[in-house]
């Protein structure tokens, strides 16, 4: 019997999600990495709340969700999710797992400029909204 006073169902799922990446996501993780891209760290598979997402840099408070043909089906759900992230004071940008696959290089540079364009901490000049899903990786 575990004292622990947290659930570990997300941690547990995590881990199993992190064992099983995606292509797209194991790509993506090359340049994310031991902060290789812009010296910012990214965690993979992290729990927020009921949701566990892709990729989150907590420092800079995003969060890139990778898509892949079933998220086409599911705009409520990741509305709903979106919504609830943003509520927690993250941003969100998503990428198609074939925008990943064929234009790394287009998708590295809209996440630099994501942290680099981050919003005001005062959300009277956040223009709200989730962020575009890039169909070329420069969808910001």
């Amino acid at each position: 019997m575990s004292d622990k006073a947290y659930n570990r169902l997300p941690t547990l799922r995590s881990r199993d999600l992190r064992n099983n990446a995606t292509k797209a996501e194991r790509a993506l993780w090359t340049i994310l990495g031991n902060r290789r891209l812009s010296g910012v760290r990214f965690n993979r598979q992290v729990p927020i709340g009921p949701y566990i997402c892709d990729f989150v840099a907590r420092t800079a408070k995003l969060v890139i969700e990778l898509d892949g043909g079933q998220h086409g089906s599911r705009a409520g759900y990741d509305s709903a999710r979106t919504a609830f992230l943003r509520a927690k004071g993250y941003r969100v940008i998503r990428f198609w797992n074939n925008d990943v696959l064929g234009n790394l290089e287009g998708v590295a540079a809209t996440i630099v400029k994501a942290l680099r364009d981050r919003p005001s901490p005062d959300p009277s000049r956040d223009a709200g909204g989730e962020e575009a899903r890039s169909a070329e990786g420069e969808g910001l």
